[in-house]
């Protein structure tokens, strides 16, 4: 009897109808890629920090909301990329 490609899969195969990428070869991600643009991001945003926007004047300083809302996003990223970091790392 011949065997069929069906009865070579090991038992902790992919199931295609989860995974459709699996029938045509490849099942992955792609970390050192993930990490790359999660830091490309952080720097993009740290970078909108230079320009000419306005704050909203709050007990006579100058207050400026929109800065803390780019310093807060690129901090819970750069937390994000450190966590991912770690949980690679630890998969190892």
């Amino acid at each position: 009897m011949a065997s069929t490609e069906l009865e070579k899969k090991p038992s902790q195969a992919i199931d295609p109808a989860e995974e459709p990428s699996v029938e045509w070869g490849w099942h992955g991600g792609f970390p050192k890629g993930t990490q790359i643009a999660g830091w490309f991001s952080v720097v993009a945003i740290l970078l909108m920090l230079i320009g000419n926007h306005q704050g909203i004047l709050s007990g006579g300083g100058h207050f400026k909301m929109e800065d803390l809302w780019l310093i807060g996003t690129a901090a819970v990223l750069a937390v994000g990329l450190f966590y991912d970091l770690a949980k690679n790392k630890r998969r190892r």
